[in-house]
């Protein structure tokens, strides 16, 4: 009879425990809920609102400029003076400038043919270009074969030179920066950039030298990128969705008003005369690219953006691959913003709007604003009010204004609009990479300076040849499990079950999707979707 009693109280022991555990956080949540989280919350929701109208005006604004542009039919043409470039005969081919084409690369085993054979097309004449291949590759084998493909063209009469390093210092910056150093390089006037991805189309010079020749104060001409894998996977088409709106309007209306953007790091053409005179090439950040273009600027020099003109390149197709890529592309330019903004202010050479044009719209709303309203306003303070009801946050700014972003931000890519959720739903979850890097950038934290090349599979390419390559499995179980991800899936999955039992915004649909889009980019599982077969 003991031994039964005993059986029947540690149930109820257990359950009384258990009770005064749940009776002594809710005890304590009530203490902290008043006089700490509440007001908290309510000055979160009032600067996240605050971000979220600079971002709306930010995209109506360039939303205008765009339509502007296309009504007055302000093509680069008609702004700045172009003239194909014709034979001269008595000079002969002297008459042209010189031109030299740098192709950066490190271990690009599935696309150095493609990349060298691009370059190595390009139309101009034979005896005034240079094609310089900068290979870091610390693979033996690769190095092997991209010398023997130098080899193979310089056989045929052209004029390529094969560069290497003792080390890869500066990354590509540094390779870049030693290239400008050989000696054939002083005869050149112009320099041609092409990551190894990259696939610019024969006419590539003749269509953009005449604009630099005949143009004195342009310093850069920067083409648009096409992408020849953006149906491979749905987180491919959801890359393409972002890019496009980048190319289609901010590129375009930073080239149209203030002749001024963010050099894209390849698939342009530099004078290299202000590049020089900008200071050259710098490795202090991971965006070497665009560290050069506001240096270049603050010296006077404009830049134009054809958006006729696309080279082809290929989108990461791993999200292991892509998020490397997208913590380089955020902690880049916040990490650039620190140290400029004071330069750039006390710059003399540029006009007052176009410094609040670089700091306020190019850098602040674009490089910082965006990535932090995005994860701290949609993921964390908006979901919160579930939980703590005495914050209420306006229909205008829960909905209406994230609905008007969303929808221009489409206007790019009108082909994906059936797809705007899950797009809305992988952005969400990027930005936590983006803000966390954008924070890193800021403080100039650890992985300030992370350089890893992103890699780069081919595969579409590939395809056309005809060739079928073995599929490699993509993720290890390593790189498949990110806690970041997982930690906020969770903390939305938790808070949509106490929407569903206690809340009453009714928001817990929203909730549920999602956190099963962080489980889901958590488990990396992301870029096996596959939309179109």
């Amino acid at each position: 009879m003991d031994q039964l009693s005993s059986t029947n109280i540690l149930p109820e022991a257990f359950h009384g425990a258990k009770d005064d555990i749940v009776m002594q956080f809710a005890l304590v949540w009530s203490q902290i809920k008043a006089p700490l989280i509440v007001p908290l919350l309510r000055i979160g929701v009032v600067l996240c609102l605050f971000m979220s109208v600079m971002m709306l005006m930010e995209r109506l604004y360039m939303g205008i400029v765009i339509i502007l542009v296309k009504l007055f039919g302000r093509k680069p043409e008609k702004r700045y003076k172009w003239e194909p470039m014709k034979d001269d005969m008595e000079l002969g081919n002297s008459s042209y400038p010189m031109v030299l084409v740098q192709v950066p690369m490190y271990n690009e085993r599935e696309v150095y043919q493609l990349s060298i054979g691009a370059a190595c097309g390009l139309s101009w004449p034979s005896d005034r270009i240079i094609i310089q291949v900068l290979d870091d590759s610390t693979d033996p084998t690769i190095k092997e074969l991209v010398q023997l493909e130098c080899q193979r063209w310089a056989s045929k009469g052209v004029n390529i030179k094969y560069e290497v390093r003792d080390n890869r210092s500066g990354y590509k910056a540094g390779a870049l920066k030693e290239g400008m150093k050989r000696s054939y390089v002083k005869q050149c006037d112009y320099v041609a950039i092409f990551d190894a991805d990259f696939q610019p189309e024969p006419d590539f010079l003749w269509r953009t030298i005449p604009f630099l020749v005949h143009n004195s104060e342009l310093a850069l001409i920067q083409a648009r990128w096409k992408f020849v894998n953006s149906d491979e996977c749905l987180m491919t088409r959801m890359q393409e969705m972002s890019l496009d709106y980048h190319f289609t309007v901010e590129q375009e209306v930073g080239s149209s008003t203030y002749a001024f953007f963010g050099f894209n790091g390849t698939a342009g053409v530099w004078r290299i005369a202000a590049l020089n005179e900008a200071g050259g090439w710098k490795d202090r950040t991971t965006v070497e690219d665009m560290d050069l273009a506001v240096r270049a600027s603050l010296k006077g020099w404009k830049f134009l953006y054809l958006s006729d003109l696309q080279v082809k390149n290929e989108l990461p197709s791993t999200f292991k691959a892509y998020r490397y890529q997208q913590h380089r592309w955020s902690c880049g330019p916040a990490n650039l913003f620190r140290k400029m903004a004071m330069e750039i202010i006390r710059n003399k050479k540029v006009t007052l709007w176009k410094k609040i044009y670089v700091i306020y719209s190019f850098f602040f709303v674009r490089k910082v604003v965006a990535h932090i309203t995005t994860f701290v306003f949609y993921c964390i303070i908006l979901p919160a009010t579930v939980v703590v009801s005495e914050v209420e946050v306006p229909k205008w700014g829960a909905v209406y204004i994230p609905s008007i972003i969303t929808l221009l931000n489409a206007v790019g890519t009108p082909r994906s609009l059936h797809l705007l959720v899950f797009w809305i739903l992988f952005e969400n979850v990027m930005s936590l990479h983006r803000t966390k890097a954008t924070i890193i950038g800021l403080l100039e934290a650890s992985r300030v300076n992370e350089w890893i090349v992103t890699e780069k599979l081919g595969d579409a390419l590939k395809g056309k040849a005809g060739t079928k390559a073995p599929k490699k499995p993509r993720f290890k179980i390593g790189d498949r499990i990110h806690l970041l991800e997982l930690g906020v899936g969770f903390y939305l999955f938790f808070i949509g079950v106490y929407d569903v039992l206690f809340g009453k915004n009714h928001f817990f649909i929203y909730l549920f999707v999602q956190a099963f889009a962080f489980f889901i980019m958590g488990f990396g599982y992301v870029g096996t979707f596959v939309p179109n077969s």
